[in-house]
């Protein structure tokens, strides 16, 4: 074991305003006996100070995360830089989720202990690094003061493992089979390098079934982790036990959620803030959280699929980050308490605008009818279309809210390609004279049946550029099993009718004159969910498939957030 290390570093090219040192390899102890190993940096000179903590799976010296640690610690904080169990250097054994409270909560009381602690403790990170942050602050660790989590899970049932009930194929097999199984991380690239057989490429094991012995291609062995997450297809004590969003109550402090429209935690993001701005555990938590979703993936970008957003459209964090923790650590008096609840970006406008809350105040939510002429109308319709899903033949993804290393590409992305096919149907709106703006959660509630016993419905709204392009902003995913809850499974009676509610979580954007509105339904996003055998049979037991036929009623209508147009 290597002992700690007393470094003095000054880097000087950075904006460097405190010389630092940097103790490696400082064992934080949790309350089973298990060590977590952490590099704490923290101002040279002597004194107490406020402290981030940091807790990632990734390795404390990750490219890019490192040059961050170093920046806080030069602005006068502590920053204890943490492997989580079981990865790098900390003890124990490695299951994604499963301890991240208790650890959190005992690494936060840890550090408001230390001789260099004024005893005020936050958090900071993004994705996985975001979401030990809810789970620590819902432990109500006494000396947490706020938390920062960004592009992050708040259930990861519902909008990480899992959404709509439908299993993220592309992610989940990505990151918790091929690269997170293991205590070093394999190399993001190794599933694409050019030397792997065919059958072990990742887009060939992707088709594999049955799911259940999927992880056998890539590894060689089980992944526990992996298999649990398919054994678990509902949400159950197994997911509620490590469900943010049950203990919304116990978050005492302000929260900071920022996120993308086409990242894939988005739901976490907007559940996030508003779950603690309704429910949070203490006044200051209600009413000082805060959201910021740009148009981006999963982090600030100007650019992002085949969209560039202009020159607004990027945002410093780190710099917000900082002004965020000065205020509520340091009593900073900054821009921090004038700034609205809610910064969101308008897609289409490419332009930002402030809110009281979220939803928006004054939202009007417009149903918008699928029509027999395949146009969409204020006027409830009549008669169904039908098309057929064939699993050995899925709608391919394209674009849409996915992110890290899967082998498509994520965010805004023309549709046409899919749109084509017979087993989409499409619904276009009339060109817009005027500007029609929406803002908040998206829904479609659609009117069906299928002549199996289980299938899959998946909607997209697009905006239909004037040259014809058809660019996707908000999706969502049913399995017509979960359609009445995520806790229980019902199989459906064939050919019966029956209403189903997609969620499409939520945007913002701007359909300008000229544009029109489209919305996609289908059965099939693949490889990000995996492809539904309409056979009824558990998640990853069926090896078959069958072919379902599909037929939409035009009753089924999708309900918009109108706003304002900013």
């Amino acid at each position: 074991m290597r002992l700690p290390t007393l470094l003095t570093l000054l880097a000087a090219s950075l904006p460097a305003q405190e010389k630092i040192r940097v103790d490696r390899h400082v064992p934080v102890p949790m309350r089973d006996g298990v060590k977590l190993y952490a590099d704490v940096y923290r101002p040279a000179r002597d004194g107490k100070f406020p402290v981030l903590v940091v807790r990632t799976p990734y390795g404390v010296q990750r490219e890019g995360m490192h040059q961050n640690v170093i920046r806080f610690a030069q602005n006068g904080y502590v920053v204890v830089n943490q492997d989580v169990r079981g990865r790098y250097e900390s003890e124990g054994e490695w299951e994604p989720f499963r301890n991240e409270g208790r650890d959190g909560h005992d690494t936060i009381e840890w550090a408001a202990r230390q001789p260099w602690s004024n005893a005020k403790v936050a958090t900071q990170g993004g994705s996985y690094l975001g979401h030990v942050q809810w789970a620590a602050a819902s432990q109500s660790p006494p000396h947490l003061v706020t938390s920062f989590p960004m592009v992050a899970s708040t259930s990861i049932y519902n909008n990480w493992a899992y959404f709509g009930g439908a299993f993220r194929l592309s992610f989940n097999y990505g990151w918790g089979a091929v690269r997170m199984p293991w205590r070093i991380m394999l190399p993001q690239s190794s599933h694409t390098d050019q030397y792997v057989p065919p059958e072990w490429r990742y887009e060939n094991v992707l088709k594999h079934l049955p799911l259940s012995d999927g992880d056998l291609l890539s590894t060689g062995q089980p992944v526990d982790h992996y298999r649990d997450w398919m054994k678990h297809q509902s949400y159950d004590d197994y997911w509620r036990e490590i469900s943010d969003e049950e203990r919304f109550s116990k978050i005492k402090v302000p929260v900071h959620t920022t996120g993308g429209w086409f990242d894939i935690f988005l739901a976490g993001t907007i559940n996030g803030f508003a779950g603690v701005r309704k429910h949070g555990g203490s006044e200051k938590a209600r009413q000082e959280s805060k959201m910021i979703v740009g148009p981006w993936g999963h982090g600030p970008s100007r650019k992002f699929g085949q969209v560039d957003f202009g020159a607004t459209a990027n945002r410093d964090l780190f710099q917000h980050q900082l002004s965020w923790y000065d205020h509520h650590l340091k009593g900073v008096s900054n821009e921090i308490p004038s700034q609205p609840p809610v910064q969101i970006f308008f897609m289409g406008a490419n332009q930002w605008k402030g809110f009281q809350d979220w939803p928006l105040p004054g939202t009007k939510y417009t149903s918008y009818y699928l029509s027999a002429s395949r146009s969409l109308s204020l006027q409830k319709g009549s008669g169904s279309d039908t098309y057929s899903y064939d699993p050995h033949d899925p709608v391919p993804t394209l674009g849409g809210n996915n992110c890290c290393g899967t082998p498509t590409v994520a965010g805004p992305v023309d549709q046409r390609p899919i749109e084509s096919r017979a087993d989409v149907l499409v619904y276009t709106s009339e060109v817009f004279q005027e500007p029609l703006a929406i803002a908040g959660p998206v829904k479609l509630r659609l009117t069906a049946s299928t002549d199996g016993p289980d299938t899959d419905f998946v909607a997209k709204l697009t905006d239909i550029q004037p040259d014809g392009a058809s660019i996707n902003i908000a999706e969502g995913i049913l399995r017509a099993r979960f359609r009445n809850g995520f806790s229980k499974m019902e199989l459906l009676q064939p050919n019966k009718t029956y209403e189903f509610e997609i969620d499409m979580v939520g945007t913002a954007n701007v359909f300008l004159p000229g544009h029109r509105m489209r919305v996609l339904i289908t059965s099939s996003h693949y490889p990000q969910f995996d492809r539904n055998p309409n056979t009824g049979e558990d998640l990853g037991a069926s090896a078959k498939t069958r072919v379902a036929k599909q037929t939409v009623f035009h009753t089924s209508h999708i309900v918009l957030p109108v706003v304002e147009v900013p």
